[in-house]
């Protein structure tokens, strides 16, 4: 009985792990057709090409600041690895991803889904 009680509350606990992974996390097609991978990685999450010329290299870092978005950075390798001041907006199977310099001056967005 000891056994099956300790192998329920076991479960149990490898279930609310599952549940509290961040909505972010997860595989996303690029508009480019590349899929990208979002991982937890030093206090944030890390978003790294899974296919595609740029295959391994990481695009950005995401920190959730609530309700649906995130702050960080993100890379352009298309523009030189060109780093740019990020946010980012879940809303649903959606991931909204934007970056600009110069203030806001100059701003890029981008739209993943979730695959």
């Amino acid at each position: 009985m000891k056994r099956l009680m300790f192998a329920a509350a076991t479960f149990g606990l490898a279930m609310t792990g599952a549940a509290a992974a961040d909505p972010i996390e997860g595989k996303w097609k690029m508009p480019s057709g590349y899929d990208a991978q979002i991982a937890p990685c030093s206090g944030g999450f890390c978003l790294t090409y899974v296919t595609g010329p740029h295959k391994g290299k990481n695009f950005g870092q995401m920190t959730p600041t609530g309700n649906g978005q995130y702050s960080g950075t993100v890379v352009d390798y298309t523009k030189g690895g060109k780093q740019y001041s990020g946010k980012g907006e879940l809303s649903g199977a959606t991931l909204s991803i934007s970056g600009c310099v110069l203030g806001g001056l100059i701003c890029r967005s981008q739209t993943l889904n979730r695959i």
